[in-house]
């Protein structure tokens, strides 16, 4: 597969990421005492990803979000020039998505911008770190053997749910740098000077999944 296509790929499911579930989040509402929106958003997340999986992963591996392609560049999965390509794909996907939602919610709406927990710079990234530890760690499991992949899109959406049920109180659940940056460049304000939390810490979270699981996967460990 062209890496062309792979790139429309995931520019494609980035979007969709964005304008559905960020749509979702900003038309019910993401606030932990309303438990109704609360879940919705969570499986929104969750069910664009196994949509996209399906439809997509068999073309880009349906990464859409650069902390997962961190994690498989530094598998070894891909290459610089792939994963560079991947990354500003993402990023123009998710602000295609932002941008289709603004007539349909407006800007007022959020957007379904991330913010800070608690106003503190600290706490958000260490909760973004440990989120994006334990949804990329899933996926490099489950991708890790051919004979997963019938299922692997199902536990992949469902892992991204189970980190936005408890997410969402916290910072609204980045884990993902593309998702944070298309709404944030639209709301402004707190979303934009603080999206740096939801770019950094995402990607030190996929980093240091990549690096554990491949710790754990060796072959040369205990030999």
């Amino acid at each position: 597969m062209s890496l062309l296509k792979k790139c429309i790929a995931e520019f494609i499911g980035t979007f969709t990421l964005v304008f559905v579930a960020c749509g979702v989040a900003a038309k019910v509402g993401c606030d932990a005492s309303f438990g109704s929106g609360y879940i919705i958003t969570a499986l929104a997340f969750g069910l664009v990803i196994v949509a996209m999986a399906y439809s997509i992963g068999n073309i880009s591996g349906c990464h859409i979000n650069p902390a997962v392609s961190i994690a498989m560049l530094i598998s070894g999965k891909m290459t610089a020039k792939e994963f560079a390509a991947y990354v500003v794909s993402q990023f123009l996907g998710a602000i295609a998505g932002a941008a289709l939602l603004i007539p349909f919610v407006g800007v007022s709406s959020g957007l379904g911008a991330n913010g800070l927990f608690n106003n503190s710079v600290g706490l958000s990234i260490l909760i973004e770190i440990i989120l994006t530890f334990i949804f990329v760690i899933a996926i490099l499991g489950v991708t890790s053997k051919v004979e997963n992949g019938a299922v692997a899109g199902i536990v992949i959406g469902l892992s991204l749910t189970l980190v936005h049920l408890i997410g969402i109180a916290f910072t609204g659940t980045s884990v993902n740098p593309a998702r944070s940056f298309g709404p944030a460049l639209f709301a402004g304000g707190d979303a934009l000077a603080n999206v740096w939390v939801f770019i950094v810490a995402p990607l030190v979270g996929g980093a240091l999944a990549a690096l554990c699981y491949k710790f754990l996967d060796s072959k040369k460990a205990g030999k």
